[in-house]
């Protein structure tokens, strides 16, 4: 079975080693992996800030190159929100490329729920030693149900996992709103910043890049050197 790997503007550009630890967790759990070099952007800024047209041309060119995998992986709960759930608004008007798109759309998973429902992994190459809590990203939690699958994963590594206290709200990101609503967004961060550390643990684990780099960066910013920020694919790989 082979699966099309996206890795994600954010991972490619700001953390690549997410994606490669992404794509060894899928190729040990049995899985040929390609990655379409001409990949680029899911359409998600574009399609948030009401520029349709580019969104549009984004969401064809992706559906060009992945519709031809058995399953499309991201390690992003926010690009496979915006593939699985906001695509058919994009073809609405266009017949052929809805129906395309119906075809891949059940295809499409966030890397925690392929390896838990469609994998159905019993082992990960990880282990951890300690407490971690666990940042549920907005996207990937409302629109594409990843709630419980990389809880279960975590147990894989040893980790021991302490909720912390709001775990579902949000950091503060959400791509655009954290450039147009500077101030709001910061105080969003700060109230998360405060879970994750009066949970007591040394690292806050998660699913989604543009969440993990808004929340390490407030943290370093308010002095806290010591609490780690790991991709959800990191620990799991063994990488972190």
């Amino acid at each position: 079975m082979k699966v099309g790997f996206f890795i994600t503007c954010l991972v490619d550009l700001m953390r690549p080693g997410i994606g490669l630890a992404a794509v060894r967790l899928i190729e040990a759990a049995g899985f040929e992996v390609e990655v379409p070099m001409a990949q680029t952007c899911c359409g998600q800024p574009a399609y948030n800030s009401g520029d349709r047209e580019t969104a549009q041309a984004l969401a064809r060119k992706l559906l060009d190159e992945f519709e031809r995998h058995d399953y499309v992986v991201m390690p992003s709960g926010s690009c496979g929100g915006m593939v699985r759930t906001h695509y058919a608004d994009l073809f609405a008007d266009d017949p052929e490329l809805s129906y395309r798109y119906a075809q891949l759309q059940p295809k499409v998973y966030e890397l925690a729920q392929f390896l838990t429902e469609v994998a159905c992994v019993a082992s990960v190459p990880g282990r951890f030693e300690g407490a971690v809590t666990y940042h549920d990203s907005c996207a990937g939690l409302r629109e594409l149900g990843v709630k419980q699958q990389p809880r279960a994963l975590l147990k894989l590594t040893g980790a021991t996992l302490k909720e912390m206290e709001h775990c579902e709200q949000c950091c503060g990101f959400g791509g655009t709103f954290s450039v147009k609503y500077g101030n709001i967004s910061s105080a969003i961060v700060d109230e998360k910043c405060e879970h994750i550390v009066a949970s007591g643990t040394q690292a806050v684990v998660l699913g989604d890049l543009g969440c993990m780099l808004n929340i390490e960066g407030r943290l370093r910013r308010r002095g806290n050197e010591s609490t780690r920020v790991i991709h959800i694919a990191e620990i799991l790989a063994g990488e972190c």
